[in-house]
């Protein structure tokens, strides 16, 4: 038992002896690849960019002065030093499984999301019923794109312009604040978070939107959030959502069907589907008028394709 228990100890040393150096070279291999994909926009964008490089600058040099400060005076004391040393564990183990969820998540659907389980807990239950991209019908796709993301097919996860747009609405009326998170945004949060708005979601939003962006391809992420996006009250998925209003398929929704199920994305328990709510009825002629304009593009009608 003695010898078990050594040999467990060693691997376990081995483990973090391994992690350490594993984490610190997945972040520089994720700095690096970031530079080199976006070398082109941040020289473009220097001027706009160069406020938020002096924060950065300004939290590194914070870290840095902890660490410092950690190590010349803190590290002595027995209590900080073990919960300095948990601190950093946790960090490791979680920036770790983040990799192994977002590389799992290209492959195959979330099993179960944060928001799922919330919506059993609340008691909405749960239906859902994840399909194939080719099981969903062409108007779906464009519905959500009309309605929730006209130019997914050629930002990097960000709508830069939208996110503006959104922050002087948010200042003129504070009391009914507007988003502007792109489909990309909404997979992260589905995939990987919960819904709740603060400060540190936001920040994790962004992280994941980066990831995904990065190591999944546009009909993944668009596949994803078909699949996991809450279309009603206990709701999830545009299968289950066809299911429960039309009783059918999804790969069968008309155009209009799919409007009206793109309508109610904004706030799915809310705005209702059937019955339909004021603000489905109003809204869904206008995606109609939408898929019509985006409907020619050619990289619209790459990504909503069948196969």
């Amino acid at each position: 038992m003695q010898e078990l228990k050594a040999r467990v100890r060693q691997y376990i040393e081995l483990f973090w002896n391994i992690s350490d150096k594993l984490v610190l070279s997945l972040l520089l291999f994720q700095l690096v690849y970031f530079l080199i994909l976006n070398f082109s926009e941040l020289q473009e964008r220097r001027a706009e960019l160069t406020p938020l490089l002096w924060k950065v600058l300004f939290f590194l040099v914070f870290i840095t002065a902890l660490v410092v400060v950690y190590r010349v005076y803190l590290q002595q004391r027995p209590r900080i030093k073990r919960l300095v040393t948990w601190v950093y564990k946790i960090f490791i183990v979680a920036y770790l499984l983040q990799w192994f969820f977002v590389l799992l998540y290209g492959l195959i659907n979330p099993p179960l999301t944060f928001t799922q389980i919330s919506s059993l807990i609340s008691g909405y239950g749960l239906k859902r019923d994840y399909v194939g991209y080719g099981e969903m019908s062409s108007n779906i796709k464009l519905a959500v794109l009309a309605s929730e993301d006209q130019l997914f097919p050629d930002h990097d996860g960000f709508d830069i312009k939208a996110i503006k747009l959104a922050l002087k609405y948010n200042k003129r009326k504070p009391t009914r604040a507007k988003g502007a998170s792109t489909i990309s945004q909404q997979t992260a949060k589905n995939c990987f978070l919960w819904q709740q708005r603060n400060f540190i979601r936001k920040g994790l939003e962004v992280y994941f939107t980066f990831m995904i962006e990065t190591f999944w391809s546009k009909k993944i992420i668009l596949h994803r959030y078909l699949n996991v996006i809450e279309t009603g009250k206990g709701i999830f998925g545009v299968e289950a959502a066809a299911r429960s209003y039309f009783n059918k398929s999804a790969k069968d929704l008309s155009r209009s069907e799919a409007a009206m199920i793109a309508a109610c994305l904004p706030n799915p328990k809310k705005y209702s589907v059937k019955p339909m709510s004021p603000y489905v009825r109003a809204r869904y002629d206008d995606i109609l008028v939408q898929m019509n304009n985006i409907e020619p593009d050619p990289d619209i009608q790459e990504l909503i394709k069948e196969r």
